[in-house]
């Protein structure tokens, strides 16, 4: 079975991302500017449904189609039709309803049944043999769990041997947040309509979509003219950001960076954080840490300037450097609060993450010269709620996070967020499950610091940054696979990564 967790979007998948709410109200507008009608936008989709089938499964000839009462359930209906006439086997349950089908779903189920298609009731013994489902359950508009008559047949579908393609979306996946909260659809492909919703690429999407397609239903002209404000960043945009440097360039001209972190037993962080930021390409990185490290980090990577962490060398550093990254093994002693007591004033570009984010949650302010990097539990904590509530939207709790502190927000996880005001809000579709494991945040902080001090406005080094992250981690798993992947690990790759311009020979 495919680890959907290593499956990569194909590259002609959009970079713009519509809220799901404004793409319903756009898609008559868009029809109506185009001279079509929502019934011609139907059998489109239907039709590339039926592509989309076709190529990913050839050899498919007994097909389950479950159409739900709505227009996606119609969209299933024209997938049926013409399978049908094409010499596919096909078996389509319908679940029924005592409101009438919407206008272009009744035109879709009167054409299949004039081409002869039946319709059967939901509580039917599938077919044997059945060798491809296509979901039409349930479309973009759902707002709750699943009803317990369709969610019986999700976990039909899910449990069957054969692939399932669902149409628009996962059937019990919330298009806007990706939140899943009841039975959902585990998709092998899913083919989503018109434009991508952020549900698609953040929240639980990664464990049901499987591999994503677009079509614009012959909508492009009317999209390109559109600016949705959310969008999608990959690792094929890294050589917009990581230009080849001038020949003449040396160390200065790549950024001073200060780490600060490592209390009695977390030197792995500030270590990891560190050579990050020498891997990206930052030209001088200095480290502030406990005395009893310094020995070790100066041994295991002689290019970092290390230090004791005292008022005196705080204070100097940070007159020296241009970047402030504070956090990784900071501890929340008096130790690492007097550190961030002495930082949180300073106006140069900073990044902020783990005990300093969970200090930060005790004294809220708010910086509009900082990048704050939470995990879930940390950004729970920021704003005083559960963990399942930040998960449950996370764009809007990565937006209400810059309301209340500022500056840029990455929202970790799978299908990162990041925020910032008066930006577009980007969801980094990159990284694996491999990344579940201990340091990787450390990586991500040094990342993102050397790429501040490399002149990178603070949203645009938090973007090239993740997306930078999330792909080094993708080129490890595509040669070793995600189990046992260490943040260590990520070296290897990054130092490619963030070189795009280089002609690959090895293909690594």
């Amino acid at each position: 079975m495919t680890d959907h967790t290593l499956t990569r979007n194909p590259i002609s998948i959009p970079h713009t991302i519509w809220p799901a709410d404004d793409l319903r109200r756009a898609e008559k507008e868009a029809a109506d500017a185009l001279g079509l009608t929502l019934y011609e936008l139907m059998l489109r989709a239907g039709e590339a449904a039926f592509g989309v089938a076709r190529t990913a499964w050839p050899d498919a000839t007994r097909w389950l189609i479950l159409c739900g009462h709505g227009n996606n359930g119609g969209d299933g209906y024209v997938a049926a039709r013409l399978a049908q006439a094409a010499g596919v086997d096909v078996t389509l349950l319908a679940l029924e309803s005592d409101k009438p089908l919407p206008e272009e779903a009744a035109h879709a189920r009167e054409a299949w049944l004039n081409a002869g298609g039946v319709i059967h009731s939901d509580d039917i013994e599938w077919p044997d043999a059945v060798d491809l489902i296509i979901d039409a359950l349930l479309g973009t508009g759902l707002q709750s769990a699943p009803r317990p008559q369709v969610a019986a047949l999700i976990a039909r579908a899910n449990a069957h041997p054969a692939p399932v393609l669902a149409l628009d979306i996962p059937s019990g996946l919330m298009a806007q947040t990706g939140a899943t909260p009841g039975a959902v659809i585990e998709a092998t492909h899913t083919v989503t309509f018109i434009a991508l919703k952020p549900g698609l690429l953040t929240g639980k999407a990664r464990d049901v979509t499987g591999t994503l397609h677009c079509h614009a239903l012959g909508l492009e002209r009317w999209l390109d003219a559109q600016s949705p404000d959310i969008i999608r960043l990959d690792a094929s945009q890294l050589g917009r950001w990581l230009t080849p440097r001038r020949p003449t360039s040396h160390k200065g001209d790549h950024g001073r960076l200060v780490i600060i972190g490592g209390d009695s037993g977390t030197a792995g962080a500030i270590r990891m954080a560190g050579e990050a930021a020498l891997r990206t390409g930052a030209g001088l990185v200095r480290v502030l840490t406990r005395l009893e490290n310094v020995g070790p980090l100066v041994t295991a990577r002689p290019e970092l300037m290390v230090d004791e962490l005292t008022p005196q060398s705080l204070e100097a550093a940070l007159a020296w450097a241009d970047v402030v990254v504070i956090g990784p093994g900071l501890g929340q002693q008096a130790w690492g609060k007097q550190a961030l007591r002495k930082v949180e004033s300073c106006r140069k570009p900073m990044l902020w993450d783990a005990d300093a984010l969970n200090l930060l949650a005790f004294n809220p302010d708010k910086r509009h010269n900082r990048v704050l990097t939470p995990h879930p539990g940390e950004a729970a904590r920021l704003l005083n709620c559960s963990v399942a509530e930040i998960e449950s939207d996370r764009l809007l709790s990565a937006h209400r996070l810059v309301k209340r502190y500022g500056g840029v927000v990455v929202l970790k996880g799978a299908g990162t967020v990041v925020a910032a005001k008066a930006q577009p809000t980007a969801i980094i579709d990159a990284g694996n499950a491999g990344m579940a494991s201990g340091g990787m945040g450390d990586v991500l902080s040094g990342i993102i610091g050397a790429l501040l001090g490399q002149k990178f406005s603070p949203y645009d080094a938090a973007c090239a940054g993740c997306v930078a992250h999330g792909a080094a981690a993708d080129r490890l798993a595509a040669r070793f696979g995600t189990r046992g992947m260490l943040a260590t690990d990520l070296f290897s790759t990054l130092r490619r990564v963030v070189n795009p311009d280089v002609i690959d020979v090895n293909h690594d």
